[in-house]
């Protein structure tokens, strides 16, 4: 694995230029198919597929973050990397995400919302073996399914991966909703109001609309309107509930985090959690500076983040080769 080197120091710049660096993205060699899969009654989500000319090598489902979609940048990027290794990959949208909130039922997505992964991956699932990769909120998602499954998910994915993952939902929520974070606080509860609004129009009567403009906050957010939604109850349940750090112990398939320690929506505190020393499947590179999926490198490649994901790909599907031999 080459060594990290940051582009820049400042977590947040880091942040900010990981978000809107140009990738390459090359639909005419990879083309895109498009999919709705029904994961329960009412319910469809969308992922975006794209093959390589060959047998794929490995299948690799992306799991996107907080108010994101499959046209992520990080996603893309990743994909593209991916491809030219001989993977294919899915790009999956959480429910109601991706221009999707027509099939979402009566529902939108929370943080630890994995059966519609699971449906998705059971139908994806082939000869070859298939990785779960998740950023940010999606890392959650990931760790937590695969947490859920317990050895039963040797059955369907050959590891999983997250990166920038709020592992402890309640810790980042309370660093989120810092002065110091207020950029992002403000457009990632705008969108979400925006979600919720445009939800009440399609299917009216799920929320309170005359409570959404006295929200200040995500953990506000969360609290009048996720957890209830989703009978959590209240915030503070259903963070408890949700978080993949619940899950880390119970995992038993290979597990790589990747994080940053200046990660600015991620205390590293949570990081420090007695899972990494218990468990063997668990595996945390942690770099001294890359912001919140800022992992931009300061020489070519630039895209650091995804040359470790794919090296870590082509580690576990050689060693599921080789116990296949055995």
């Amino acid at each position: 694995m080459r060594a990290f080197i940051p582009l820049f120091r400042n977590p947040h710049l880091l942040t900010i230029a990981g978000n809107y660096w140009p990738r390459e993205f090359d639909e005419r060699c990879f083309p895109t198919q498009a999919k709705l899969y029904s994961t329960e009654p009412g319910v469809q989500v969308l992922v975006h597929s794209q093959r390589p000319s060959a047998e794929p090598v490995a299948e690799i489902v992306l799991v996107h973050g907080l108010e994101g979609s499959s046209a992520a940048g990080y996603a893309r990027s990743l994909s593209q990397a991916a491809l030219e290794s001989g993977c294919a990959v899915h790009r999956f949208n959480m429910r109601s995400c991706g221009g999707t909130e027509h099939l979402s039922g009566r529902t939108l997505y929370h943080s630890g919302q994995t059966g519609d992964l699971l449906s998705v991956i059971r139908e994806i699932r082939s000869r070859s073996p298939l990785f779960l990769v998740g950023f940010s909120l999606g890392g959650n998602v990931a760790l937590k399914l695969a947490g859920e499954l317990g050895a039963s998910a040797q059955d369907l994915i050959a590891g999983v991966a997250a990166v920038s993952t709020p592992i402890d939902l309640a810790a980042c929520a309370r660093l989120l909703d810092r002065p110091s974070n207020i950029l992002y606080s403000r457009r990632f509860l705008s969108r979400l109001k925006q979600r919720v609004r445009l939800k009440e129009s399609l299917t009216p009567g799920l929320f309170r609309l005359e409570d959404l403009d006295g929200v200040t906050t995500i953990y506000e957010f969360d609290d009048r309107f996720t957890a209830p939604a989703f009978g959590f109850g209240v915030a503070d349940n259903y963070y408890a509930t949700q978080s993949a750090n619940q899950f880390l112990n119970r995992i038993r398939v290979p597990a790589l985090l990747v994080q940053s320690k200046d990660d600015p929506l991620i205390p590293f505190e949570v990081y420090r959690h007695p899972a990494f020393a218990e468990n063997r499947y668990l595996r945390l590179v942690a770099v001294e500076h890359g912001g919140h999926l800022g992992f931009l490198h300061k020489t070519k490649p630039r895209f650091w983040l995804d040359q470790v994901l794919i090296e870590w790909v082509e580690e576990m599907r050689n060693k599921v080769a080789e116990t296949s031999v055995l």
